[in-house]
């Protein structure tokens, strides 16, 4: 596996994770590091004729994740070289398909987009569950629960509109039904653990979401779809989740 660090920065945690990678897959193309100033730039993976970018923060390439996130982009690029339906899939076309005729504010749109990409993230993790340890990632979910729990606003009078930029609930029930199902596809979890906790409070600020429903769409997303079943699955979810939310 060819790796291609851009830029001054930290090396370890990107060899330390194609190390792991290895151990059960491989990548055809090589992949360039994109180590970037901005603190806040995402970690995310974008994919060329001839290569793949892991796109990645320094501030994220010198913290204690940052072999788990290399491993779960490496993860990503290995999906979409598997030309897997949830990596091609085109998210506009899903969209297209299940809104037909709606109405959707833009805010909203963006959470479909985000149902999308944790669709995307329940495939790649599944690899990245396969090579790697899980007590990281489970941490991960739990902390950025608990800070979009702390970010939601308080409650308004009836009629009001909100104005600041808190957490919206009906995406964190989402986020939170996800990060629950992705640790019980995986086994990480004991009957008591604080996530739980986390994922009811979320649930429960967000009556309108079917929780258990995305909970479970999440969870027993089967392995291998083929790509009319898989889009299916997208579609039904986007119009679940508007349907609910709107």
């Amino acid at each position: 596996m060819d790796i291609r660090v851009q830029g001054p920065g930290p090396t370890s945690p990107f060899l330390s994770a194609r190390d792991l990678f290895e151990t059960e897959h491989d990548l055809s193309l090589p992949v360039y590091v994109q180590l970037r100033d901005d603190p806040d730039e995402r970690t995310w993976a974008g994919h060329y004729d001839d290569h793949h970018v892991l796109n990645i923060s320094r501030q994220a390439a010198s913290s204690a994740m940052a072999r788990e996130l290399a491993l779960h982009e490496f993860s990503h690029m290995a999906r979409y070289e598997q030309a897997h339906p949830s990596h091609i899939q085109s998210t506009e076309e899903v969209l297209y398909l299940a809104l037909a005729g709606r109405q959707v504010e833009r805010q909203k749109l963006a959470h479909c987009y985000q149902i999308a990409n944790h669709m995307k993230d329940i495939y790649a993790d599944d690899i990245t569950l396969a090579v790697g340890p899980g007590e990281k990632l489970l941490s991960f979910l739990e902390s950025s629960l608990a800070m979009a729990l702390a970010d939601r606003p308080a409650l308004a009078p009836p009629g009001s509109t909100r104005l600041s930029r808190s957490a919206d609930p009906d995406i964190t029930a989402v986020n939170a039904a996800f990060a629950l199902a992705l640790a019980e596809r995986h086994d990480l979890l004991e009957a008591d653990h604080r996530l739980y906790d986390l994922a009811h409070a979320a649930a429960m600020d967000a009556p309108e979401v079917d929780f258990d429903g995305f909970k479970a769409r999440f969870r027993e997303l089967s392995c291998d779809p083929d790509r009319s079943t898989y889009r299916k699955h997208l579609v039904e979810a986007t119009r679940a989740y508007v349907s609910s939310s709107s």
